[in-house]
């Protein structure tokens, strides 16, 4: 019962996958192409983890309210499950970016490092921040 997390972002989309229990998230790739291209890449990696629901970062304001980056990323995700066929569910993602990118810093990852995978840990923030609230 794998799942996919993604950090939507206009120049690269984070990517992360659960453990096969759906317990764990773990950073996996970062993808910088176009949305079309993007969605193509994301169901190959689907298929190839058989992931059973994708969970995307919804950008929200800290006071909670969506703003115009929320709803691009709400279109693109009607989108990505109408190209995938498995739900897609929209979760809050406020702070995440943040999150990694202090984790990285304490990992002791130089800055070019950190720019390369802050997304993909991003997007594990988000799918284990989704996992946890499922368990």
């Amino acid at each position: 019962m794998r799942r996919l997390g993604l950090d939507w972002g206009s120049r690269a989309i984070g990517v992360a996958v659960s453990d096969p229990t759906g317990t764990i998230a773990h950073p996996l790739t970062v993808i910088r192409s176009g949305e079309k291209e993007a969605v193509a890449e994301i169901a190959v990696l689907c298929r190839q983890y058989e992931v059973v629901e994708v969970v995307v970062g919804l950008p929200r304001r800290m006071n909670g309210t969506l703003g115009s980056q929320a709803q691009r990323v709400q279109n693109w995700a009607k989108l990505l499950e109408k190209a995938l066929g498995i739900p897609v569910v929209l979760w809050d993602e406020r702070l995440t970016s943040r999150q990694a990118e202090q984790a990285l810093l304490e990992a002791d990852l130089g800055r070019r490092r950190r720019r390369q995978v802050v997304d993909a840990s991003a997007a594990a923030h988000i799918l284990q921040s989704y996992l946890d609230a499922q368990a």
